[in-house]
Order: C-alpha cells, then sequence, then structure tokens
C-alpha cells in the first residue's frame, strides 16, 4: 500500500469517528413550552425506561409499535399527541412516528398500530423521516446502540391539518397549545 493511499484511509477512519462523536451529542429535540408546566408520565409493557427495546419492534422483528400507557393527565386534555425519535441517528435527528389527534380521555396505545394514515378513532399519523405513514422501528448502524425517544404531547384542541405532516409541522401547530408532555426512553443496538 502505498503512503497516499494510507493516509487516505487513516482520513477516512478520522471522520468516521468525529462523525460517530458527534451523532453522539445529539440531544432530542427539546418538548414545546407547556402552559400548565404538566409532566405526564409515560410507560410501555414492552420496555422500562432507558430500557433495550425488544426485536419485535424494531427493523430486525416484525417493526410494530409498541405499547405506550400515560397518566398524570391535565384537566382539559383534548387529545394526545406522540412523537418518536433517534437522535442519535448519523445525519441528525430520524423521526419515527407521528401520531396526533388521540382522544383525550384514552390513555393507552396498544402494540402494533397499523401504517393507514386515518386511523378508527380519528387519529391521524403523519410522515416519518422515511418519509412513509406510521411507525419505523429502531434501525440503527449494526455495533451501536441508539436512544429512542418518546415524547407524548397532551394538547388544549384537536387538530385540524392537512397534507403532509412531518415532526417539525406538527410542533409548529402545536405550540400554545401544549399542556403537558411526558417522556420516555428506549434503546436499541443492532448487532
Amino acid at each position: 500500500m502505498g503512503i497516499g493511499r494510507f493516509i487516505g484511509c487513516l482520513v477516512i477512519i478520522a471522520v468516521f469517528l468525529v462523525l460517530q462523536l458527534l451523532s453522539g451529542c445529539t440531544a432530542p429535540s427539546p418538548p414545546l413550552t407547556t402552559n400548565g408546566g404538566y409532566s405526564l408520565v409515560l410507560t410501555s409493557d414492552a420496555f422500562r425506561a432507558n430500557g433495550s427495546i425488544p426485536l419485535r419492534y424494531t427493523c430486525n422483528g416484525q417493526e410494530e409499535s409498541p405499547p405506550l400507557t400515560w397518566g398524570n393527565v391535565p384537566t382539559g386534555t383534548r387529545s394526545f399527541a406522540p412523537i418518536v425519535e433517534d437522535p442519535d441517528a448519523p445525519v441528525g435527528t430520524f423521526t419515527h412516528w407521528i401520531l396526533y389527534n388521540i382522544p383525550g380521555e384514552q390513555r393507552d396505545l396498544p402494540s402494533g398500530i397499523a401504517s393507514e394514515k386515518e386511523l378508527p378513532e380519528g387519529e391521524i399519523q403523519g410522515t416519518n423521516s422515511n418519509r412513509k405513514t406510521g411507525f419505523t422501528g429502531p434501525c440503527p448502524p449494526r455495533r451501536s446502540t441508539h436512544r429512542y425517544v418518546f415524547t407524548l404531547f397532551a394538547l388544549d384542541t384537536r387538530l385540524d391539518l392537512s397534507g403532509t405532516v412531518d415532526a417539525s409541522t406538527l410542533r409548529h401547530v402545536m405550540e400554545g397549545h401544549v399542556l403537558g408532555t411526558g417522556q420516555l426512553i428506549g434503546t436499541y443496538m443492532r448487532s
């Protein structure tokens, strides 16, 4: 191997390591300002807080959305909206799921939500970073562990949106309507 080729390999390795370090420093999107400062309690029967997300809910399994349960709901909540993001993705925060207009009296979601845009109770799914509707399971690069941040928003209204709704659009429209938020973080490492 020539010296030029050797230096080129070193540069590629250095760039890769810097990108890995930077991707680990990315923080999840901050929750929106809440009117009442409520902190919802968000849990899952599938994994504990900061625990490993089971294979079933990942790209290596059935890629089902995991079950979620919440409590400590503020008075006046008319709807809920969860957003699931991977802040450790190599190209910046990756959105795995957007769902909104969950009825305000509801306190859980079952696993395996269908990927249709409109669901039976009036819930609507937005577009994830794969430009698809529905849940996209955790799928980090091999041999790396990523965090998956489930953020649930309690809103004082139901949202009337049309067209493509991504995480940025949803956050913008929710501004001023958030009564409380809750977060649950799970991890996944592909072998």
